[in-house]
């Protein structure tokens, strides 16, 4: 009789069994970043004491789930799997989950519950449970009827800058409503209410203008699982296909928005990277507007960078930057900045965006 269980990749010997199963089943990938990330862990066993299936949970996202087809049913296996994982979940209180997977198991997913979000040629993006994508965009503000012209910006806002505020006002000026996306991750210096809290506080005089957390439905691309991708140069171009055909689908076509506002990344090649995905996907329904970034002062080359701000942060040099914060900002920064160096202190990273 094959039986279900936990089991612990602390252990030596258990993580290289696992490993070797996965690796029989086409999963091989066991980066750092995709094996810090997970929960917990549960694997089937035949009678024999062999490992035949296994699966992981990491945040609300099943990952690394493979079952071997021998000696009984494969989909039996798979159900068995899932619904363990879902169990555990919702023992934690957690109803809502996330597949990141290999296209040819959407029809194995969807027979359990799971909706496609969005799918690309290396993959694809599935959930189940609420709330889920309808439920966000229920809860987002209603553009009035009467705006034609409809646009967004996300922005990570860590912290907002005055090149944020100059991204988003250049919208405004240009759309009759602009939906303004907050990355919800909570994995910055700031965090997810203070970056919202900033981005409000920064755009709150432009009357065409919402600010709102983007959910789980637009992170940082970089934090898509992609444990089932056989080589790490299509790493950067799945995730970023993907982020912009979930944004695409189930965020702009059914919100009516019809440009996003990019600023230009002279500074990062991921993100640079990122732009040109948007420029690929989002056309002809949704036009990709791409603004220079704003430099200050305004005659030199130094771009207004939210990453120089943290480094001031960190330096305790505030002064270097003021000229790149809006009011708002500053105040909370200069209120503040005892905490914000504690954090990077802790080991809260600042590189990035």
């Amino acid at each position: 009789m094959e039986t279900i269980q936990e089991i612990y990749l602390t252990n030596s010997a258990t993580k290289k069994d696992w490993r070797r199963f996965l690796t029989s089943q086409g999963l091989d990938n066991f980066s750092s970043q995709e094996l810090a990330a997970i929960d917990k862990t549960f694997a089937i066993y035949d009678d024999q004491g062999q490992m035949v299936g296994t699966g992981s949970i990491a945040g609300q996202t099943l990952k690394y789930l493979a079952v071997s087809a021998a000696g009984a049913s494969k989909g039996a296996r798979f159900n068995r799997l899932v619904s363990t994982l879902e169990t555990t979940l919702a023992q934690d209180g957690i109803f809502h989950l996330f597949v990141f997977t290999k296209l040819q198991y959407e029809q194995s997913f969807s027979h359990v519950g799971f909706a496609t979000l969005a799918k690309t040629s290396e993959g694809l993006i599935l959930e189940k449970g609420l709330p889920n994508v309808a439920s966000f965009r229920a809860a987002l503000p209603k553009k009035p009827a009467s705006a034609k012209r409809v646009a967004a910006v996300v922005l990570n806002a860590n912290p907002f800058t005055k090149g944020h505020r100059y991204l988003v006002e250049t919208a405004a000026q240009k759309n009759d409503f602009v939906y303004v996306f907050v990355v919800e991750e909570d994995q910055s210096l700031f965090t997810t209410e203070e970056r919202l809290r900033l981005a409000q506080e920064g755009t709150s005089d432009l009357a065409n203008v919402v600010v709102a957390t983007g959910g789980p439905y637009m992170v940082s691309s970089l934090s898509f699982p992609a444990y089932f991708l056989k080589d790490d140069s299509q790493l950067v171009s799945y995730q970023t296909q993907l982020d912009a055909t979930l944004f695409k689908e189930q965020i702009a076509k059914p919100l009516g928005i019809t440009s996003r506002y990019v600023g230009t990344e002279p500074l990062s090649q991921t993100t640079d990277q990122y732009n040109q995905a948007l420029q690929e996907v989002l056309p002809p329904e949704v036009q990709v507007e791409l603004v220079p970034r704003m430099k200050e002062p305004t005659d030199s080359q130094q771009v207004i960078s939210a990453r120089t701000v943290r480094k001031a942060i960190q330096t305790g040099k505030i002064q270097d930057v003021t000229d790149m914060l809006p009011v708002s900002s500053l105040s909370f920064i200069e209120k503040h900045l005892t905490d914000l160096q504690a954090r990077i202190k802790k080991g809260q990273k600042i590189d990035g965006n």
